[in-house]
């Protein structure tokens, strides 16, 4: 039972940890918002994280060919989504920037269950989120072949808590960060970095 829950706890890790498209989002967002609205954020990324770890858990060697092909659409569709997002993010910082003008930076206006949806959104195609859940996928299958209702659901929570616990550190540093650039030339400079960073990050997706 706690080498199931283990297990679910490194996948859950090794898909977290790697500070990517998404956690480069969440740093920023929880730099420029409320920590209760971050933390909605990162417990969206989590959730992905769980629902692809009940996948993981249930699935088999047949499936694949299915990730194999949903991979490679979901390169396209990260990639345009995380040029979108940037670009939102750019032209968000910038009118609130210049609306600021003569007053301290304050919180932005997303409300928690909006960045929750938002981040469940950006991390379920994501990628890497989909590459390495499909290597557990098929390394479970080959050393199990089949898992019980215990089994899977020890596995299940392993993956979210770890993702959870990960995700809301680095919302933790995000609000950090946010309270020591707490003017509004800092808080430009975070959003025009994570824009940048995720335009970066969209070439890397195409050419990966």
């Amino acid at each position: 039972m706690i080498s199931d829950f283990a297990s679910g706890a490194v996948a859950g890790l090794a898909v977290a940890m790697p500070i990517g498209a998404v956690g480069t989002y969440l740093i920023g967002l929880a730099a420029r918002e409320r920590m209760l609205t971050a933390a909605a954020a990162a417990l969206g990324i989590a959730s992905v994280d769980g629902a692809y770890a009940i996948v993981a858990a249930f699935g088999g060697a047949g499936l694949q060919p299915l990730i194999g092909e949903l991979t490679d659409w979901l390169t396209w569709i990260a990639a345009i989504t995380l040029v979108i997002v940037a670009g939102r993010m750019l032209r968000m910082a910038i009118n609130r920037h210049r609306r600021q003008i003569g007053t301290l930076a304050e919180p932005g206006q997303l409300t928690p269950g909006r960045a929750y949806l938002n981040l469940f959104a950006l991390t379920a195609i994501n990628p890497a989120t989909v590459v390495t859940f499909a290597a557990v996928v098929i390394g479970r299958s080959v050393r199990e072949g089949g898992s019980s209702w215990l089994t899977a659901a020890l596995f299940v929570l392993g993956a979210f808590l770890a993702s959870a616990v990960w995700q809301l550190l680095l919302a933790g540093g995000g609000s950090l960060l946010g309270r020591l650039l707490h003017g509004r030339r800092g808080q430009l400079g975070i959003a025009v970095c994570s824009a940048v960073i995720m335009l970066g990050l969209a070439v890397g997706v195409l050419l990966s």
